[in-house]
């Protein structure tokens, strides 16, 4: 190719980056876009990105959202299988795409997680959603979601259970259990979220504001380097995983402080960890809380351990995205939103 035309080549593929595209290489925080809040009447779409869910087993999800005053579409990815996958990655993705560009639909609502959706991410046009935003729901393998919409277009989203969390029979559901499902609706039609944890003893005390972004670490970690990597400074960072060692724990916790995501945090929230016990003979010297303040002990952000927010019965609805206050003292944490 001669320098003329090299030259042109470049013109053509700089005018076909779009304005999205070019932010998401800036280091300027983006000014957050929040979807519109929902209200009676409004359209939530299911649809199942990642891994295998039946109509039945989404069926409490669905009467409990139209008990909210909710309609309800339910995508064609549900009842579909490929293997663990809920249908091929086309069917996925097309599913997805029609929740995404249905002006008539005001939120998604991921029927269960498990594996998938990074299989899908770049299949993805989110130009319609970044002109029409929705709120976008789900937690786990839906990480990859909430960090590609944080990191490329600064959309809001909700980090909190899906369809396959919804009871059965409320009559005979834990109160935490209800009380996290219902985190969704307030989540969805505009409450300003409040949650108080309790006080752990290897919590370190602080005042921070900040936008709140994060997710499953496992996740988290397979993205650094990607589209979909978080941008992580000035920012307040809640991290949760299940089935993992102490060692893979410790290993991505590295990886993190490695690839600067724990250098100019405003604050940590540590939420639920379901730990996998080591093997006898192959016990790992630092306990969780050891494996993270070993990681910032250089730096003075407050961090709380046992949020609740996780694989686990107390997972409240989170708004990623968007600005919060957290407050850690010697008797308590608390996060809110602005």
């Amino acid at each position: 190719m001669n320098r003329k035309n090299f030259l042109n080549s470049l013109i053509t593929i700089g005018a076909g980056v779009s304005v999205f595209d070019t932010k998401a290489n800036d280091e300027d925080e983006f000014q957050a876009i929040i979807p519109k809040y929902l209200k009676q009447g409004d359209i939530i779409g299911i649809t199942s990105p990642a891994g295998y869910i039946t109509m039945e087993e989404i069926r409490p999800a669905i009467q409990q959202m139209e008990s909210w005053g909710f309609s309800i579409k339910v995508g064609d990815s549900i009842g579909k299988r490929n293997f663990t996958f809920g249908g091929t990655d086309e069917e996925r993705a097309r599913d997805f795409q029609d929740m995404l560009d249905n002006p008539s639909i005001g939120a998604i609502m991921c029927a269960r997680g498990g594996y998938g959706f990074v299989r899908i991410i770049d299949r993805l046009n989110f130009k319609k959603l970044a002109v029409y935003p929705k709120w976008i729901i789900g937690f786990s393998d839906l990480t990859v979601l909430h960090n590609h919409l944080n990191r490329n277009y600064g959309i809001a989203s909700i980090h909190s259970k899906m369809c396959n969390s919804f009871p059965d029979d409320w009559s005979k559901a834990e109160t935490v259990q209800i009380e996290t499902i219902h985190s969704i609706k307030k989540a969805l039609t505009g409450e300003k979220m409040r949650y108080v944890a309790p006080y752990n003893t290897k919590n370190r005390q602080g005042n921070a504001e900040a936008t709140l972004i994060g997710g499953n670490l496992k996740t988290i970690e397979s993205l650094s380097g990607s589209k979909s990597d978080l941008k992580t400074a000035g920012k307040i960072l809640f991290v949760e995983d299940t089935g993992e060692y102490l060692y893979s724990i410790d290993r991505m916790f590295w990886n993190l402080k490695r690839t600067g995501k724990l250098s100019a945090l405003k604050g940590l929230i540590i939420g639920g960890f379901k730990i996998k016990p080591d093997d006898p003979g192959e016990e790992f010297a630092l306990s969780l809380q050891d494996i993270v303040l070993e990681k910032i002990k250089e730096h003075d952000y407050p961090v709380c351990f046992d949020f609740p927010v996780g694989h686990q019965k107390n997972n409240f609805a989170l708004k990623c995205g968007i600005k919060h206050q957290l407050i850690i003292d010697n008797v308590q944490t608390i996060l809110k939103e602005f």
